[in-house]
Order: C-alpha cells, then sequence, then structure tokens
C-alpha cells in the first residue's frame, strides 16, 4: 500500500474522516491541559486541580467556558481586521497539517477498505512543514496588530525564532528521505516496517527497521528543533512572562486568547505526530508487542500510534516542570552554530553510507571517513563551553557580562500612537476652528 491507495474515498467517507482528526485534536487538547497541570503539580510538590470532576477532570472544560464567557477587549491601537484574523490563521495552519498523518493501515468502515488517513501526496512531509511555518505568521500578524510594544517585541521572537529552527528541523528529516526514498508519510511508515541488510565495507549488517535508531543524530536534532518550533519551555521565547508580559498575546483575551492557546496544543500534537512518524515507525507496534502477528492489522495500530505520541507531549511537560528558560543569544547560538553544522556534516555521513553500499569503488568509503572526521570536529568545535568568568577592573553594570536594561527604562510608545496623536490633533484644531467661526457668526 503507497500513495496509489488514496483518492478512492466517497465524499462521505472523507467528511468523517476530517470530522474524527478534528474531535480528536480538540479532546486531546483539553485532555493535555489536565495532564500537564497534573503532572507538573506531582513535580513541585502540589496537588494541581483536583476540584471539579474526578481527579479535576472537568477543570480544562470549565476554563474553556469561562474563556468563552469572557469579555472580548479590543485595543484602541490595533488594527481591527489583522488583530481578528491572526488567531484563526494560527488555529487553521495548526489543524490542517493533520491531513497528511497516518493514523494506522487500511481498514474497513462500513464496508468501504480506507486507509486510516484523510490524504496523502508525495511530498506529503514538506506540506506539514508549510503548515508549521505559515503559523507563524498568525503569532507575528496577532503581534504587530495589537498596537502595543511588547506584543511587537513577541512577534519578532517568534519569527526569528521559527527561521533559526526550522533550518534545523528540515535539514534533520534529510536523512530520512535519503533512505526512504519518499517524502510521502505513509511510504515512510511502511519502509520501517522491515530490518533491511546492507553492505558496509565487506560487512553484511542487518540495520533495525525504525530510522530513530539508525539516524539517531537526526533524531535528537530534529526532538530539540520540535521544542524550539513550538515555542515551548525552555525555549518559550516569545511569550516570556518575565520579560515581555505575555509576549505575542498580551492584548488578546477570551475566544481569540483560547485560539491561539489551541494553535500552540495542536502544534504540540503534529510535531509529536510527525516525529513518531518520521522516526518511531508511525503506526506500527513497538517491539516486543511486533511479535503478535496481528499487531499491525486492523484498528490495534492507532493504539500503538497514540502511546508513541502521548510519550512525547509528557517529554513537553517534562520539560516545563524541569528547565529554565534559556536566554535569547543562547538559543539562537545553539540553533545557528551547534544544530545546523552537526546536521550538515551528518547528511554528508549518511549520503556517504548510501554510496558506499551502491558503489563497489572507493568513493564511498572516502566520504564516510571524511565525514566521520568532520563530525567529529563539528562536535569538538560547535561544543558549547561554559566560558571562565573573571572579576572585570571596573564596576560591571550588565549581569555577568551580558547587558540589562536599566531600571527605570521606558518602553518606546507603539508606531501607531504618532498616527492617532497626530489624527486627535487635526480634530481638535478643526474642533476650534469651527467654533471660533461660529463664535465670530454669533
Amino acid at each position: 500500500m503507497g500513495l496509489d491507495a488514496f483518492g478512492h474515498d466517497p465524499l462521505w467517507l472523507i467528511i468523517i474522516k476530517i470530522l474524527a482528526v478534528f474531535v480528536f485534536l480538540i479532546v486531546s487538547t483539553i485532555f493535555v491541559i489536565w495532564f500537564e497541570r497534573r503532572v507538573v503539580g506531582r513535580m513541585q510538590h502540589r496537588p494541581g486541580p483536583n476540584r471539579y470532576g474526578p481527579f479535576g477532570l472537568l477543570q480544562s472544560v470549565a476554563d474553556a467556558l469561562k474563556l468563552a464567557l469572557k469579555e472580548d477587549i479590543m485595543p484602541t491601537l490595533a488594527d481591527k481586521a489583522v488583530y481578528f484574523i491572526a488567531p484563526i490563521i494560527s488555529a487553521m495552519c495548526a489543524i490542517t497539517a493533520w491531513a497528511v498523518i497516518p493514523f494506522g493501515p487500511e481498514v474497513s468502515i462500513f464496508g468501504v477498505k480506507t486507509m486510516l488517513q484523510i490524504t496523502d501526496v508525495p511530498v506529503a512531509v514538506l506540506f506539514v512543514l508549510a503548515c508549521s511555518g505559515l503559523g507563524v505568521y498568525g503569532i507575528v500578524l496577532g503581534g504587530w496588530a495589537s498596537g502595543s510594544t511588547y506584543p511587537l517585541l513577541g512577534a519578532l521572537r517568534s519569527a526569528a525564532q521559527v527561521i533559526s529552527y526550522e533550518v534545523a528541523l528540515g535539514l534533520s528529516i534529510v536523512a530520512v528521505f535519503m533512505l526512504s526514498g519518499s517524502m510521502s508519510t505513509s511510504e515512510i511508515v511502511l519502509s520501517q516496517g522491515e530490518n533491511p541488510a546492507i553492505d558496509l565495507f565487506g560487512w553484511h549488517i542487518n540495520v533495525p527497521g525504525w530510522y530513530a535508531i539508525l539516524l539517531f543524530p537526526s533524531f535528537v536534532i530534529f526532538m530539540i528543533s520540535m521544542v524550539g518550533e513550538t515555542n515551548r519551555a525552555p525555549f518559550d521565547l516569545p511569550e516570556a512572562e518575565s520579560e515581555l508580559v505575555g509576549g505575542f498575546h498580551t492584548e488578546y483575551s477570551s475566544l481569540k486568547f483560547a485560539m491561539f492557546f489551541l494553535a500552540e496544543y495542536i502544534n504540540m500534537f503534529t510535531v509529536s505526530a510527525m516525529c513518531v512518524t518520521l522516526f518511531l515507525g508511525g503506526w506500527r507496534a513497538p517491539w516486543p508487542i511486533s511479535i503478535w502477528g496481528e499487531a499491525n492489522t486492523g484498528w490495534w495500530p492507532i493504539l500503538w500510534f497514540l502511546g508513541k505520541v502521548w510519550v512525547f507531549m509528557f517529554v513537553f511537560v517534562w520539560l516545563r516542570g524541569t528547565m529554565p528558560r534559556l536566554r535569547y543569544d543562547q538559543f539562537m547560538r545553539l540553533g545557528w552554530k551547534v544544530l545546523i553544522p552537526l546536521n550538515l556534516v551528518w547528511i554528508l555521513v549518511v549520503a556517504g553510507v548510501r554510496v558506499s553500499t551502491q558503489q563497489e569503488n572507493g568513493t564511498g568509503k572516502i566520504l564516510i571517513i571524511g565525514g566521520v572526521v568532520l563530525l567529529a570536529g563539528a562536535v569538538i568545535l560547535f561544543y558549547p563551553r561554559r566560558k571562565q568568568y573573571f572579576e572585570p577592573a571596573v564596576p560591571d553594570l550588565g549581569l555577568g557580562g551580558f547587558p540589562v536594561p536599566p531600571i527605570d527604562l521606558k518602553v518606546p510608545p507603539s508606531p501607531r500612537t504618532k498616527k492617532i496623536e497626530a489624527t486627535r490633533e487635526k480634530a481638535a484644531v478643526a474642533t476650534d476652528t469651527k467654533t471660533e467661526t461660529t463664535g465670530e457668526e454669533g
């Protein structure tokens, strides 16, 4: 089964699939909010939500009702059209990415044979990356349209963050494309079903089917990049409450804030599902469950797929409860000076292995040896080191050599403030002129 299995479903079945995925995402978001509060509460030796419903399970429902019934505030300086559409863009892009995520193999629904996936295309992975990249437009436009300084700073941070980590994220899956020979999500899952054998330097080696083992560096880089891509702790710099109040969504409330909230958690599920699809066999059962002959047939694969996804969701929560937020310069240095160079060298190594398995001459061996040497050199050169601190001769006005803003810093006004003040002055002048004219006539 591959791409030929798609495009034959009747319209009613496509609608059922879309509704099923949408309901799954909404229910999962409600549940993961409760899950995150309970896990972080346990890590911090506090109970977490335990009042509304058994074990506090209805706390997320109460929060959703509260957001829906809150007053919707529109800032005076906001660009109303863009301010309104920005959260919709973020939420829609996050949901759309799930159109090509495979949940399982072919099953029968009301007598019709169909794949447990809405659709698939030859460049499905690039489609998910495109949705992820477009989702940041909602954040940038929301921060810009709010007419306030702190949301604008958060939006700019988010744009720089996505640019930095989108590159590392994209490079980390190039090796997957090389081994699977496809960018289709369903075919990538199928390519991890068997343990292929390769001849390397004359040795006959059975390699593992899951790319998380065979391409472990790509797997680690993808995991780091997906945390930065979703603006989650310790990379939650676009909404750093200690620096930017609330970041890009400071001026949002009610359902508009809920849309940003929904987009963030759906994005977490999206990158987790992509990581499972690309590196952990997708819906295929893990060992030793895979020994059971029926494990990868019927409806059982949905259970294995969701189990893997929820492991990554726990990792997201675990990171939030244990790691402090990085400084912005540290975060950008990690992306540009560590992850991207290591990615490029690792791609060279994988390409060398592929060439060596297909050619009898020494070209592949030279590429492999050269790539390993470059990889080791890159690790030594770009490995982050703690700088030794020396007491400065002149008292340091910053924080350990890093400049910090003064206590009496005055935040510059929004660029729209000048336009509004100019408009008010013109209106005041016009009113005064009219009053004087009316007075003279009287």
